[in-house]
């Protein structure tokens, strides 16, 4: 009788029901984890600039804009950075490798290709994109074989990595910098011709909504078929609620940031119309659509194919993997040939968004990178990891980098602040893989 009383007392209690509310929701503590550092992160850059007048406001639709670009890159490569990861690998090189492809990218469209096709020819950007996934799918496929065919360390590997494509980059154009990149190339790194509008962000805010809908209608009909515990509905529509509200709050804050009147102008004169005074949201940047884009591609990998399977079973227990049959050494080269290919996708965007290729384009994203896996909760230590929340771990980062670049922190300070946030991330997922056991 005392046990039953006291059970149905600490159902009663606020620790008992913010327990069963996330028992039925299923939210992952670890994300809200993120999301409460997000906003301590947002809230404490805001109210400094407030306070202190000394850069204005953080939490504006044209910063937050321009924050979700910053993240598209570092994001891109985190959700790749994840299975490495996840294999109990590590990738050094992904900012060099942006550099020299940036690199290859740009001289191919600059110096080659307008002698051939003419300057400004529609496939001009076509090739320069399919030239950085192939050179930048060749070099991750490279270190794979390396890793698991020669059986050199990771971490070796891709240290040389570093420092020899940094040195290719410099030595393919000499150390120049190559602009301008071509115009429609450009588009890809956002800006107001790199966006698609209100119309166009409306549309893809109508499709998430639908998408988030059927997320969880499927996911309730799988679990019926599979006779698993069902979330009860009110759950169920407290999430496709919570989600729905997100994208629709996106969509409104996107669309809130109007385009620089002198742009307006310009498209005015182009058109031939007086745009004088006329408000044109941006919308969703082109590179944001990519990284959620990846980010779909990469959950769906990971959770619905076979490779995905592989890859956590690898980075659980290596040796049990290779006894069931699985091809632990293909598994491995082919997520280093894929890091490649997410790596030249960041490059594009990286270089399309400066509007030319650099060869010191990329520097130190490697660190950025690796810490918004492991703040996104992917295991060092292996097999443990997650695609949304390496993204939420980039735009921590950024978060964290853009609001120290408007205070006026220098260079220094912030390498300070990445480094004690990589470590604290670290030491939290040990105590949090201690609790778990």
């Amino acid at each position: 009788m005392t046990d039953t009383s006291t059970s149905k007392a600490a159902t009663k209690s606020p620790q008992g029901l913010i327990a069963r509310f996330l028992s039925d929701t299923e939210i992952d503590t670890r994300l809200l984890g993120m999301l409460g550092a997000l906003a301590l992160i947002w809230g404490g850059f805001h109210l400094y600039g407030v306070i202190f007048n000394n850069f204005g406001a953080f939490l504006t639709p044209r910063n937050l804009w321009n924050l979700s670009v910053q993240t598209s890159s570092i994001g891109i490569m985190a959700t790749g950075m994840v299975l490495v990861i996840v294999t109990r690998n590590i990738d050094l090189s992904v900012g060099s490798m942006i550099g020299v492809i940036a690199m290859s990218m740009g001289l191919l469209q600059v110096e080659v290709l307008p002698h051939f096709v003419g300057l400004g020819h529609w496939s001009i950007w076509v090739l320069a994109v399919i030239c950085g996934l192939i050179v930048g799918t060749l070099i991750g496929a490279l270190h794979g074989w390396l890793i698991a065919y020669r059986e050199i360390p990771a971490f070796i590997v891709t240290l040389g990595g570093l420092m020899v494509w940094r040195g290719m980059a410099f030595l393919s154009a000499g150390g120049r910098t190559i602009s301008p990149v071509d115009s429609k190339f450009a588009l890809l790194g956002g800006g107001p011709y790199g966006a698609v509008g209100a119309m166009g962000s409306w549309i893809v805010g109508i499709l998430a909504c639908i998408g988030v809908a059927y997320i969880i209608y499927s996911g309730r009909k799988a679990r019926v078929l599979h006779n698993f515990r069902l979330r009860p509905l009110w759950a169920e529509a407290f999430l496709a609620l919570v989600g729905w509200a997100t994208i629709i709050g996106a969509v409104m804050l996107v669309n809130s940031y109007p385009w620089p009147k002198g742009i307006v102008r310009q498209y005015g004169a182009k058109i031939g119309q007086d745009l004088e005074g006329t408000f044109i949201s941006h919308g969703f940047a082109i590179p944001v659509l990519i990284l959620v884009a990846v980010g779909i591609a990469m959950t769906i990998l990971v959770t619905r194919t076979r490779f995905g399977r592989y890859v956590f079973a690898i980075g659980g227990n290596p040796e049990a993997a290779a006894l069931a049959g699985i091809d632990t050494r293909w598994v491995t080269l082919k997520v280093f040939s894929l890091m490649g290919t997410l790596t030249a996708i960041a490059a594009i965007i990286a270089s399309a968004r400066l509007n030319s290729a650099t060869n010191a384009l990329g520097t130190l994203d490697e660190l950025y990178v690796i810490a918004a896996a492991v703040i996104g909760g992917t295991s060092l230590a292996g097999g443990v990891g997650k695609i949304y929340g390496a993204i939420l771990g980039a735009l921590v980062m950024q978060s964290l980098q853009s609001g120290m670049v408007l205070i006026g922190f220098d260079s220094a300070i912030q390498r300070i602040v990445v480094g004690v946030v990589l470590v604290l991330a670290v030491y939290l997922d040990i105590l949090y893989n201690k609790r778990v056991k």
